[in-house]
């Protein structure tokens, strides 16, 4: 592992930040780790998951001690034990709408700013990405997302369906081959993580062993409680200037309460799409009563009325069929 010279330099406990004589006795040097985590700016990127992600109390936590380890280890390099490069490639399960892809942009940027990824830049690849139609096309595809994602992550989602054993011509295999090989050897230069729903990347690592002991990190990504959708609503209308009367803050937590009943539920995204829903439906309000003049509160408002007209008070899922309007004339 080549060490961050500017970085290690900072964890020096040295008044002056000069590099320390050679004839220091290794016992004797010490290492400012406050110093390297404030270096490193790990503090703002695990603010900025705070600020941007409610709840995920679990995922915080991991990230945390994956970036303690992290600091630690740069601490040990620099006092001359002998380190070897963590295992950096990740698994995020989970349902979606939890925020995998951002936290995979956080975590990114943390690598990067310690000195474990050159750019610290994020590649999102799919089966189709990767796997070809035809004999001959998987390995250059497979290969060419690769080269995009060196120095940085290669984020592939619903990554279970790279594997179908029903289909004897299928690529999917070569594509996982490929990826072996180049998790292994560029694991100094390329971090790829996993992604999907937990029970089937439970068995996508069950029928790939190889692809399973090369993945160090483990994180499930937990369903967002009825509360911690509220906020997130809260957060997407102030964010867009808008805002819910008392009536609609009653009406979308009943909302809420009946949407996870429903199929197809996608946490924070389900969220955004009942917002959006909603605005659509204020819109639609206000300009069918134009013969009044608006003020800023008007605007902004939005109404019970807005929330109630939903299907999903009729026990249906809003959303499923995108020709259907949303507002019923």
């Amino acid at each position: 592992m080549k060490p961050n010279k500017a970085l290690l330099r900072r964890l020096m406990n040295s008044s002056d930040g000069s590099d320390p004589a050679p004839s220091l006795n290794q016992d004797e040097t010490t290492v400012d780790l406050r110093g390297s985590y404030e270096a490193s700016g790990i503090q703002q990127v695990l603010d900025q998951l705070d600020h941007e992600l409610v709840g995920l109390k679990p995922v915080k936590a991991r990230i945390r001690e994956i970036a303690a380890l992290l600091v630690v280890n740069k601490a040990r390099l620099l006092i001359g034990l002998e380190t070897t490069r963590p295992s950096l490639h990740m698994s995020f399960t989970g349902p979606p709408g939890t925020g995998k892809t951002t936290v995979a942009e956080r975590m990114s940027r943390i690598l990067h700013g310690l000195g474990y990824l050159r750019k610290g830049h994020v590649v999102t690849a799919t089966r189709d990405d990767l796997v070809g139609q035809y004999i001959g096309h998987t390995a250059p595809k497979t290969r060419d997302m690769l080269k995009k994602a060196m120095g940085g992550v290669l984020f592939i989602d619903e990554a279970y369906y790279l594997y179908r054993p029903e289909n004897e011509r299928d690529y999917g295999a070569e594509a996982i081959e490929i990826l072996l090989q180049v998790m292994e050897a560029n694991r100094d230069d390329l971090v790829v993580i996993f992604a999907g729903y937990k029970e089937r990347m439970d068995i996508f690592y069950q029928s790939n062993p190889g692809l399973s002991s090369r993945v160090a990190n483990h994180i499930d990504f937990p369903d967002y409680s009825c509360d911690e959708l509220f906020t997130i609503a809260q957060l997407i209308l102030a964010a867009e200037n808008y805002r819910f009367s008392d009536e609609a803050r009653m009406a979308f937590v009943d909302y809420i309460s009946l949407r996870r009943k429903l199929p197809f539920f996608a946490n924070a995204r389900s969220i955004r799409n009942a917002i959006d829903r909603a605005r659509m439906r204020q819109a639609n309000r206000l300009f069918n009563g134009m013969g009044s003049r608006l003020n800023k509160q008007d605007l902004m408002t939005i109404e019970a009325e807005d929330i109630t007209a939903s299907r999903v008070f009729s026990g249906e899922v809003e959303g499923k069929d995108r020709s259907e309007p949303i507002v019923n004339l």
